[in-house]
């Protein structure tokens, strides 16, 4: 399809002048690939992709996967790099220079990265208290014989006439219940009980790392992600080569990709692979727009978006490995099939399952060790690239607040975090993660990428961004990415909006039934963030002088363009 001519110039605001407003780069190339794959493999790699990909056919999910990251995901990675290094700014101030009026998606985004802040470092602070406990002989979930198990106790390993039964629980899974979370002296969200002390203090040593590697900026979290981007695959090779010595691995591995053909019929599968790619590249965050942000000008994010996505998706089906060779193991030792051993697909893979399953091989100690800390890396990786994100953004809003009091910020911001952290460091903590898990991040944030994805294809104008992209890197951008940002990736992001809103499941947690004012709070939760986005555009039209009319037009243009006679008439509608 041949190019029309726009409705009005392509020409683009000019980035700032660095001269003028001078701003942090990073030190090398590799620092900001290695945060922008940091940020995206996740602790949701190791345990929600393998789970996902099993309940939607096995292998044969790999197909909706792959067309969804094809369509959806890359495409709208890309076009957060290319925003963020143009405009060399955060996810507030950004939106001057693309279309003021939806302002208030940068507000959003910076509010649902607090609540991601206030469960996500909880889980961190868990895989520490685990980290801690590993130091020791003989691990305290190998066996029932401590004060916190209960009857119900079972250790099968190396065991015979052993009988398992509904009511039986495992010492991994009575250590993480009962010792981590002493879950046992809450009675639910009605009664969630005082702060265990021991997580506080797992949690004030995460949160102190993370002030130390953010305070300076990208130049000192550049050098942190050298460690903490690199060392997790380290730990899954490790883990991967002594997971295919277990016996018993064929048949988890069997189990993970025998491919189920008939699923790819189910609307479900697709729902769900196109939200695990979003979630898992995650586009939204204003993360990649923060990182972007301190690129050199002519860097080549085009071909960053590429390899970083493939490493993230790669990352993905390996970790699918590495948890089911393992899986298979306990369905050999337990005498059952794999989908018994499989049932979960949320933490409790990470701090009950496979910690079952290494205290119980030989060098238990070790395995424990370096699995905890590949699950303190990766957590920390995220919450560097989700916090950056909101620092990023209010510096940039407020320069003549904030220039030159950065660590002065940080620590406030990171103080904030704690405080409301402290919820789900409680006897009922996990019940408050688990719904802030739910809706604090959930519809919300795939909302806010609709809207920023039609705000910039359909407000801004595709051939004006094409500009923006050629700008940087000499050529524009070929059809097909067109063709995703215009329709393709807009219409998979409403397709899953519509899914979630329309297929609420009840809420469980531990055989705890949530009760129904959960809910409610839940979605006051989730639209608490997008509210800013219709309230911000009542608030710009309001305050803009003028006709109707000539508000829209004014709330719709970039700034920098308003002043430009030529600028006139820049249309809403994309061009290809």
């Amino acid at each position: 399809m041949a190019e029309q001519p726009c409705l009005g110039p392509p020409a683009s605001p000019a980035p700032p002048n660095p001269h003028t407003h001078p701003r942090d780069k990073w030190s090398k190339k590799v620092d900001f690939l290695l945060s922008v794959i940091g940020f995206a493999v996740d602790l949701g790699n190791v345990w929600r992709f393998p789970y996902i990909c099993y309940q939607n056919g096995g292998g044969a999910f790999l197909i909706p996967y792959t067309l969804m990251a094809v369509f959806g995901g890359v495409p709208l990675f890309y076009m957060e790099l290319a925003l963020g290094q143009f405009h060399r700014t955060g996810a507030i101030p950004i939106w001057k220079r693309i279309c003021p009026i939806f302002k208030g998606i940068g507000f959003a985004i910076c509010i649902i990265g607090l609540y991601v802040s206030f469960y996500y470092n909880t889980i961190i602070a868990w895989a520490l208290f685990y980290f801690c406990s590993s130091f020791s002989g003989t691990l305290p979930w190998a066996s029932c014989d401590n004060p916190w198990n209960t009857p119900d106790c079972t250790n099968y390993f190396g065991k015979s006439n052993v009988t398992w039964t509904n009511f039986s629980r495992s010492p991994a899974e009575e250590f993480y219940t009962r010792k981590v979370l002493e879950i046992q002296k809450s009675g639910g969200l009605d009664d969630i009980g005082g702060i265990r002390w021991q997580l506080l203090l797992c949690l004030f040593l995460i949160f102190t790392i993370v002030y130390f590697s953010l305070w300076k900026g990208v130049k000192t979290s550049g050098k942190v992600v050298w460690v903490t981007a690199t060392l997790p695959y380290v730990v899954l090779l490790i883990l991967l080569i002594r997971g295919a010595t277990l016996p018993g691995a064929w048949r988890g591995v069997v189990f993970y990709l025998r491919p189920d053909w008939g699923k790819l019929l189910s609307t479900t599968v697709w729902v769900d692979a196109a939200a695990q790619i979003f979630f898992s590249l995650g586009p939204g965050f204003g993360v990649l727009l923060a990182l972007a942000s301190y690129n050199h000008f002519h860097n080549n994010c085009y071909r960053d978006a590429l390899v970083t996505s493939a490493v993230n998706c790669l990352t993905s089906f390996l970790s699918g490995f590495v948890i089911f060779t393992v899986l298979g193991y306990m369905a050999e030792m337990r005498d059952v099939e794999v989908e018994d051993v499989a049932r979960d697909k949320g933490p409790s893979l990470l701090f009950i399952t496979y910690p079952e399953a290494i205290a119980n091989m030989v060098g238990s100690t070790f395995f424990a060790i370096i699995f905890f800390l590949m699950m303190i890396t990766l957590g920390l990786d995220s919450t560097f690239g989700g916090l950056e994100a909101v620092i990023t953004a209010v510096m940039d809003e407020y320069p003549q607040v904030l220039a030159g009091r950065r660590e002065l910020f940080v620590l406030g911001l990171i103080t904030v975090c704690f405080l409301g952290s402290l919820s789900t460091l409680t006897y009922g903590g996990a019940y408050v993660v688990k719904l802030l898990e739910e809706f604090g991040a959930g519809c919300s944030i795939l909302a806010v990428v609709l809207l920023e994805t039609i705000a910039v294809s359909w407000f801004y104008g595709i051939q004006r961004f094409s500009h923006d992209v050629k700008a940087m890197l000499g050529f524009t951008p070929g059809l097909f990415w067109k063709l995703c940002w215009v329709a393709i990736s807009p219409a998979l992001l409403a397709l899953i909006v519509i899914s979630s809103l329309l297929d609420q499941p009840p809420l469980t947690l531990f055989e705890y039934q949530y009760p129904e004012w959960s809910t409610s709070v839940g979605f006051l939760i989730g639209a608490s963030s997008f509210i800013c986005i219709p309230l911000y555009m009542v608030y710009k039209l309001v305050w803009t002088p003028g006709s109707l009319k000539q508000r829209l037009a004014v709330c719709i243009r970039p700034e920098k363009l308003m002043r430009a006679p030529q600028a006139e008439g820049v249309g809403m509608a994309p061009v290809l």
